[in-house]
């Protein structure tokens, strides 16, 4: 049992470690050399720790050579854009100018309940608010409303909007995030003395976020934690 135990935590690590380098990504927005490659690790780790008598390196060379091909592939992707076409296929436009392209639907095999669904997670609730609606090489829709339909923006309205203000959390249930703290531009002492200044001790704080623009919000632990 403990054997199992210990080829499971190796494997474990080996795909985190695996997927580290690879770089971070949602499910739903991988590409498809990713994407094969994800599967092929979680089959590849199954095998050492379900047959004992293999030894581990059986199973982290072939991971460790997958790796390696998808760094290799996301490397040439990046200096090629023929070969990123190759690999990742193009987007391609379903709606163009309000108007359903049945044909790229029947291309991508979507029926019109995916396309009704796609365009409802965008926030399109009706098909004459569209004017374009592209299936990205990840296959994610992207939706671009109708002048009328869509949001009107401070520019459009002749507004002049306040600065933008990034909202970072340097406390997290009296965790100091050091890596919060600089990209807002502070640091411990600052966090400490804001503290001081507010009568909040650090184990008191539940959540704690300081703006780039210099607003701060704290929200005390429940019950005194």
């Amino acid at each position: 049992m403990l054997v199992s135990i210990a080829r499971t935590l190796v494997m474990y690590g080996a795909i985190l470690l695996g997927v580290r380098l690879m770089g971070k990504r949602q499910i739903s927005q991988l590409q498809t050399s990713e994407l094969v490659v994800t599967l092929l690790i979680s089959e590849l780790a199954v095998m050492p720790i379900q047959q004992r008598q293999d030894p581990l390196w059986n199973g982290l060379v072939p991971m460790a050579a997958l790796v390696g091909c998808e760094l290799a592939v996301s490397f040439f992707m990046l200096k090629s854009g023929r070969f990123r076409q190759l690999v990742c296929g193009n987007p391609i436009v379903v709606i163009q100018n309000g108007r359903v392209m049945q044909r790229q639907m029947r291309r991508l095999r979507m029926s019109t309940e995916d396309l009704f669904e796609e365009l409802r997670r965008a926030g399109v609730f009706a098909l004459e608010d569209v004017a374009y609606a592209i299936v990205e090489t990840n296959g994610q829709m992207s939706v671009l409303k109708k002048s009328p339909a869509d949001c009107l923006t401070p520019k459009q309205a002749g507004v002049k909007a306040p600065p933008e203000a990034l909202e970072v959390v340097v406390v997290s249930d009296g965790r100091i995030s050091e890596n919060s703290l600089k990209l807002c531009g502070r640091d411990p002492v600052w966090l400490r003395e804001q503290l001081k200044c507010q009568g909040a001790a650090l184990e008191e704080v539940f959540i704690m976020t300081v703006r780039t623009d210099g607003g701060q919000r704290i929200i005390k632990k429940d019950g005194g934690g």
